[in-house]
């Protein structure tokens, strides 16, 4: 296993156990910022949820994209859809992270059912708007397709990589990550996290003069 994490900070591209390939470094700087574009989206869709919402009675939202923001599908469990989204991405933005700090193959290899529950979820989201909300929300389009892209993105790398069997990195899961690189985490958590926090915290402090 100390062998295995050797190869994994050296990324010999001649070690016949263990490859990348040059473009795969690259593909998760775009596979990064598609992410950060989806928790953007997702963050400002919660936004919505948390100032904008609930709509003045009488508002027609048929049609509109209003109609799915409010409908019964725009919410779990009373938690808007948005923002369970928006800690989707930041899920994939922390391993992301992980993984161009470590660049261990583990971190690519829990992307893949992470990024296929994204894609699954959008899909299921993506119908429901054209075949039973009947109306269309753009941001919800685009984290739609940002979601794909990060799968797509995901089997692309699995792909250009020869990497060794899951089995061979579970024993030292630990290796994945120091302490530099948790303290490397809980700050992207944190600065992910923060805007979120901020629109709530706004909603439940009593306005001027209210």
């Amino acid at each position: 296993m100390k062998e295995i994490r050797r190869k994994v900070k050296q990324e010999s591209p001649n070690d016949p156990s263990y490859n990348y390939g040059s473009v795969v470094p690259k593909l998760f700087v775009i596979f990064t910022v598609i992410a950060a574009i989806g928790w953007a989206v997702s963050v400002f869709l919660t936004g919505i949820h948390f100032w904008v919402l609930p709509l003045p009675a009488g508002f027609d939202v048929t049609g509109t994209p209003w109609a799915v923001m409010t409908s019964e599908w725009a919410y779990v469990l009373g938690i808007p859809l948005a923002l369970l989204g928006a800690f989707y991405y930041l899920t994939v933005l922390l391993f992301s992270g992980l993984w161009l700090y470590s660049r261990n193959p583990l971190v690519l290899k829990i992307l893949t059912p992470i990024s296929a529950t994204g894609v699954i979820a959008s899909s299921f989201f993506v119908y429901l708007q054209l075949f039973v909300i009947g109306a269309i929300c753009p941001f919800c389009m685009v984290s739609a397709a940002a979601s794909t892209l990060l799968f797509i993105l995901e089997l692309i790398m699995l792909r250009m990589s020869k990497l060794p069997p899951l089995r061979e990195f579970l024993p030292d899961v630990k290796s994945v990550v120091d302490r530099r690189g948790l303290t490397w985490l809980f700050l992207m958590f944190m600065v992910s996290v923060l805007p979120v926090l901020s629109f709530w915290i706004a909603t439940i402090i009593p306005a001027p003069g209210g």
